[in-house]
């Protein structure tokens, strides 16, 4: 199975470094569908933690191609990107669309998803400074 998970070090703090996300993503030709405050949903709920939001991010050409190959593929829609804080430092992580035709071999992805990761990569690269 290739690698799923992307991780790096933003130099940027946390709101920045979510800032630079959605707005590479627009950069990108993709659109920012929701951003998650993961730890204020959890501190509603009596659990704190450090910052931590999920931006879901797509393209809707990539998004419909691959839903007329494999409508179960919905399930890994839209791509997330997590902008978290631990140990006082700011991190990006995605899970990468190259993993997807992992999940799904007779989907015939592989060109799509690596195109789509390529992108997703350079948002998450862009943004973290």
């Amino acid at each position: 199975m290739p690698a799923f998970l992307h991780t790096v070090e933003s130099t940027k703090p946390f709101e920045e470094t979510v800032r630079a996300v959605e707005q590479r993503t627009a950069e990108k030709g993709f659109r920012v569908l929701y951003t998650h405050d993961v730890s204020s949903t959890l501190a509603e709920k009596g659990f704190a933690r450090e910052p931590m939001k999920i931006i879901e991010i797509c393209n809707a050409r990539y998004a419909s191609e691959a839903l007329k190959k494999d409508v179960r593929l919905a399930v890994m829609l839209p791509c997330p990107i997590c902008v978290y804080v631990e140990h006082g430092k700011t991190f990006i992580n995605t899970f990468l669309p190259s993993a997807i035709p992992s999940f799904f071999p007779e989907a015939d992805l592989e060109s799509l998803a690596a195109e789509v990761s390529r992108i997703v990569l350079e948002i998450i690269n862009e943004a973290r400074g």
